[in-house]
């Protein structure tokens, strides 16, 4: 039974409110808190080999915003993207 003030969308909301409590967004909470119920083991590991945003192209970068469902962000330059894209 779901503790009162709890999300029923969220597998691990103790997990949640720690990442929130920590100063990430809703989202990425919410992402890495459910991602952990899956499976824990691979949720949270450092040493990814994404590219940096500051070494991707404009189209790029909007291409993710896109993804992200982001809005407001055609008319951003790139310094502009990066900073959205982090703090979504």
């Amino acid at each position: 039974m779901p503790r009162k003030g709890s999300d029923p969308h969220l597998k691990d909301q103790d997990l949640y409110e720690r990442l929130r409590e920590e100063g990430d967004s809703k989202e990425k909470a919410a992402r890495i808190s459910n991602a952990a119920a899956e499976g824990r083991s691979s949720v949270g590991r450092s040493g990814g080999e994404a590219e940096s945003y500051e070494e991707r192209t404009v189209p790029d970068l909007k291409e993710r915003a896109k993804e992200l469902g982001l809005s407001g962000y055609s008319k951003l330059n790139k310094k502009e993207l990066i900073n959205s894209l982090r703090n979504h």
